[in-house]
C-alpha cells in the first residue's frame, strides 16, 4: 500500500508525473536513436538491444502518463471512490512491455551466439555509449527523486530502472573496449545477460503491481501511527482490527474498532469517533469510513479477574496473537471476546480448541469467540 501521507496536492502531483515522464520519453528516444545507429553501424547486438531497452522505457513513460491522467478523473456514481487504481493497471501494461522487450532481446542474442558476427566499434561509437551511461545516471537520479517527492511508485520504479540501465550500458561499454583491445567478441553473451536482467525486472514489476491490485497488508508504520493517534484519547483502551483499503496512490480508506468503557453514552461515543476521524485524516491522510466499538467492563471485581484469566489461557497458545473486546455479563452469564489467529495454523481447529478450553474453565457461562484475521501490525 502507498504511504498514506501525500506530500503534494493531487493537481501538482499529476503535473510533476507528466513533466518528469515527458523528460524521460524525450531522453530515452534520443538515446534509443543514437544507440540503434551505433549498434547497426558497429554490427553490435548488445548495443542494439540496449537501444530497444531505451525505447521500451520511453513507451513505459507514455503509459505512465496515460495512467496518471485516467486515474485523476473525478469519481462517478458507478465508481464513487474514483479511478486511482488505473495507475496499477497501467503499471501492469508497463511490466508487460518490459517483459516482452526482454524475451525478444533474449531470442535475438541466442541467434547471434549460434551465428556470430564480429562487431566493429569506432571512437565515436564509444563516446556515444559513454555519454549514454552518464545521461542514464542523471535521468535515473532525477526521476527517482521526483517520484519520492510526489509519492509515485511508478516514477520511483522508472528512476530505479534507469539507474539499472546505466549499469547495463556500462557493461556494453566495457564489452566494446574488450573487443577493441583483445579482438574478443562478447556481444551476444552480454546481450543474453541484458535480456535476462530485463525479464527479471519485468517479472518483479508485475509481481509488485499484482500485489497492489489484490490488496496488501497495511503498511506497518502507517498502521502503528493510526493506532497511536487513536490511543491518545483518554477513553480509548485500545484500537483493533484496523483495515486499510487503497484505491490508488494516496487514496486510502480504513475501518477500526475502539475499546471503550461500557459507561459511555451514545452521544459521547459519537463525539469521540468524529474527533478521532478528523485527527487521523489530518495526520495521515487516511479516511476512516467506519469506527466500530467494543465495550469493556469498567468495574474492578469478578469481571476483571475473568478477563485476565481468559487472556492468560488464550495467549498461552502460539496461534493466538492477540485478544481484545472482552466483555462479560455476570447476571446473564454470557461473555464475548475476539482473538486474532495466526496464518500459520488451522483457523477452524484453533477456534475449536479455544472454545472447548474456555467452556471447560467456565461451564456456567456461554462465551462467543470471534476469530479475527491478522490484518495489520
Amino acid at each position: 500500500m502507498d504511504n498514506a501521507k501525500s506530500p503534494v496536492a493531487a493537481p501538482d502531483r499529476d503535473k510533476v508525473i507528466v513533466r518528469t515522464s515527458v523528460i524521460g520519453i524525450l531522453t530515452n528516444l534520443a538515446l534509443a536513436g543514437f544507440k540503434a545507429a551505433v549498434g547497426l553501424i558497429a554490427n553490435s547486438i548488445a548495443v542494439v538491444l540496449d537501444a530497444v531497452n531505451n525505447f521500451s522505457d520511453a513507451l513505459s513513460s507514455v503509459v505512465t502518463i496515460v495512467g496518471a491522467k485516467l486515474a485523476g478523473k473525478a469519481p462517478t456514481r458507478k465508481h464513487p471512490l474514483g479511478f486511482g487504481r488505473i495507475e496499477y493497471l497501467s503499471a501492469l501494461v508497463v511490466s508487460a512491455i518490459v517483459l516482452y522487450a526482454g524475451v525478444t532481446a533474449a531470442v535475438e542474442s541466442v541467434k547471434k551466439i549460434i551465428a556470430p558476427e564480429k562487431a566493429d566499434y569506432s571512437t565515436v561509437s564509444l563516446i556515444i555509449i559513454a555519454v549514454a551511461v552518464a545521461v542514464k545516471i542523471v535521468l535515473g537520479t532525477y526521476v527517482k527523486r521526483q517520484g519520492k517527492k510526489v509519492g509515485s511508485a511508478a516514477l520511483v520504479a522508472s528512476g530505479s530502472d534507469a539507474l539499472f540501465d546505466a549499469i547495463l550500458s556500462g557493461s556494453v561499454f566495457v564489452c566494446a573496449l574488450i573487443c577493441l583491445l583483445t579482438d574478443l567478441s562478447l556481444e551476444p553473451y552480454v546481450g543474453v545477460l541484458i535480456s535476462a536482467m530485463i525479464v527479471k525486472a519485468g517479472l518483479e514489476m508485475m509481481g509488485e503491481t499484482l500485489s497492489d491490485v489484490l490488496g496488501q497488508r497495511a503498511d506497518a508504520e502507517t498502521a502503528r501511527e493510526i493506532k497511536s493517534i487513536l490511543s491518545e484519547e483518554p477513553d480509548v483502551r485500545g484500537a483493533f482490527d484496523l483495515v486499510l483499503n487503497n484505491y490508488g496512490p494516496n487514496k486510502n480508506y480504513g475501518s477500526v474498532h475502539l475499546e471503550l468503557p461500557d459507561s459511555m453514552t451514545v452521544e459521547e461515543v459519537d463525539r469521540l469517533t468524529r474527533r478521532v476521524e478528523k485527527a487521523v485524516y489530518t495526520k495521515t491522510g487516511v479516511i476512516l469510513t467506519a469506527v466500530g466499538v467494543y465495550s469493556f467492563n469498567t468495574g474492578d471485581g469478578e469481571e476483571v479477574r475473568m478477563r485476565e484469566a481468559v487472556r492468560e489461557m488464550v495467549l498461552a497458545h502460539d496461534y493466538a496473537l492477540q485478544m481484545h473486546g472482552f466483555y462479560v455479563d455476570l447476571a446473564e452469564k454470557t461473555g464475548r471476546f475476539d482473538v486474532v489467529l495466526s496464518f500459520d495454523f488451522d483457523r477452524a481447529a484453533s477456534l475449536s480448541e479455544l472454545t472447548a478450553e474456555i467452556a471447560a474453565a467456565y461451564p456456567d457461562f456461554t462465551f462467543r469467540i470471534t476469530p479475527d484475521v491478522d490484518v495489520s501490525d
